[in-house]
């Protein structure tokens, strides 16, 4: 196979693995939206994204572990080895895993500090 053609596939393959998380990001959406929605139920969506499930870490950490993989990659194959591109990658890691990450924590205690599974 080709390089030419590895990169077809392997872009092939990442965009079908983000439709797939799109559509799973809609559902989670759809019933973000649901009427009968209560702040306990919301406040358990809400840690299903940074608890430990299935996958390791959640959601959130999930993402930011893509980026850094991406980053690090960036590293290896930057032309001036500058950090142009890694650097960005690595800090918008950084702000996933500590911003989001924990703000999705203070809503969540905020809508149900015993943190009671629905």
């Amino acid at each position: 196979m080709t390089a030419a053609a590895q990169t077809r596939t392997r872009l092939e393959r990442v965009r079908a693995s983000v439709g797939i998380a799109q559509l799973a990001l809609q559902q989670i959406k759809d019933d973000l939206s649901a009427a009968d929605v209560d702040q306990a139920e919301l406040a358990a969506i809400l840690r299903e994204l940074i608890e430990d499930t299935d996958p390791p870490g959640g959601l959130i950490p999930a993402i930011a572990q893509l980026l850094t993989a991406a980053a690090r990659k960036a590293e290896q194959i930057e032309p001036d080895r500058d950090g142009d591109a890694s650097c960005p990658l690595h800090e918008a890691a950084a702000l996933i895993t500590d911003n989001a990450r924990q703000r999705l924590i203070w809503a969540a205690r905020s809508l149900n500090p015993q943190g009671e599974s629905v």
